[in-house]
């Protein structure tokens, strides 16, 4: 790094211990240390761009920092949804709420069928912001093909 003029920051660097519960259940360093007397902390989680992976890959933690999120601009929009029309109520979701879930989800193969379901009732309750009126049952179920396939 100091050959290319690079400088290591430490408020930003994070390193972590990838595995399975077993082999993370053993004797693991708890610290790194550099070259240049920097002690790094290894963390259980890591975030790299706008991920959140933990240290078994189970991508619970991403889900559950992504479903706290989308509900509250679903809570937001809901707040001012009376003041907008439909189409601006389902643009103002698929900002908020699609690209969130759409964003990086090839990550979401082989992930619990659980932690999908966090996901599902957050796309459930912004299909419902959206049609509000409407029978809501059919929607979610050519959605719920669609994230099976």
């Amino acid at each position: 790094m100091a050959s290319n003029s690079l400088k290591l920051n430490e408020d930003k660097t994070h390193i972590i211990w990838l595995g399975t519960r077993n082999q993370l259940s053993k004797s693991l360093p708890q610290s790194l240390t550099l070259w240049n007397g920097t002690v790094l902390q290894f963390s259980t989680a890591v975030k790299n761009l706008g991920i959140l992976i933990d240290s078994q890959l189970t991508m619970a933690d991403h889900i559950a920092a992504a479903g706290q999120s989308g509900f509250f601009q679903l809570r937001q929009l809901r707040l001012i949804r009376q003041s907008m029309t439909p189409v601006a109520v389902k643009m103002l979701v698929h900002a908020f709420i699609s690209s969130r879930l759409d964003y990086c989800n090839q990550l979401f193969v082989g992930v619990s069928g659980r932690l999908l379901d966090k996901l599902q009732s957050l796309q459930n309750a912004a299909a419902r912001l959206v049609r509000k009126f409407d029978c809501i049952t059919p929607v979610i179920i050519i959605i719920s093909r669609l994230l099976k396939s």
